[in-house]
């Protein structure tokens, strides 16, 4: 098995596929693709026939977008989503919400973990993301995580899906209150995010268009 991911400093998406094979359990080569660079799309195209990161390649089968990364993995390790089926549905929900929207905290706070840019990014449409984040995450962890810290209890393919806005949160100085805040928390020290992160500060390159703050 085989996960193509591009800087970790930038590319949230290849930390929702990364995550979600980590904490599966399994064991896979990764291949790091810094992204904008001359060759980089060759590169790519070389394992991704959409020419984007993340994709996994299983023994010659090509799985490209995080979403569908995640639903592969979890055919394999079904403790990737709740066994209840109503948990089951909501995480599916939430993170297919995360997959296709917040499109304006996306673009004004993008993530970027070795940058501080605590208060940078804030408009009216970005803090009603944020607002609706915080209130996903709420809902969750009090109907649906009392087995666990996690959104679900245990780790699913729906925090995975919310691990970049952690990152995110930390960068811009987002600071959520009471099981909100609490979660935040739960998501940076996960160890995987802690070895993400540690590997993150580590690159030497930059995407100018994503250092938006400076």
């Amino acid at each position: 098995m085989k996960l193509i991911i591009g800087n970790k400093n930038y590319s949230s998406w290849s930390l929702r596929a990364w995550l979600a094979a980590r904490e599966g359990g399994f064991t896979f080569e990764e291949i790091r693709i810094p992204l904008f660079i001359p060759g980089s799309r060759e590169r790519i195209l070389s394992h991704s026939p959409s020419g984007k990161v993340p994709c996994l390649n299983d023994h010659g089968f090509a799985v490209w977008d995080s979403l569908a990364i995640g639903e592969y993995l979890a055919e394999k390790q079904p403790a990737l989503l709740p066994t209840d089926p109503t948990a089951r549905a909501i995480a599916r929900a939430v993170t297919a919400e995360m997959h296709a929207g917040f499109q304006n905290l996306r673009s004004r706070m993008p993530m970027n973990v070795r940058k501080d840019y605590t208060g940078f990014g804030h408009s009216p449409e970005v803090d009603a993301d944020i607002a609706r984040i915080v209130a996903i995450w709420t809902d969750c962890r009090s109907r649906f995580g009392h087995d666990g810290p996690y959104l679900f209890g245990r780790f699913s393919l729906a925090d995975a899906a919310y691990a970049p806005v952690a990152f995110r949160f930390q960068t811009y100085g987002v600071k959520p209150e009471g099981d909100a805040g609490a979660y935040l928390a739960t998501l940076l020290a996960n160890p995987h995010m802690q070895d993400w992160a540690a590997a993150a500060r580590a690159e030497t390159e930059s995407i100018p268009e994503e250092d938006l703050y400076g």
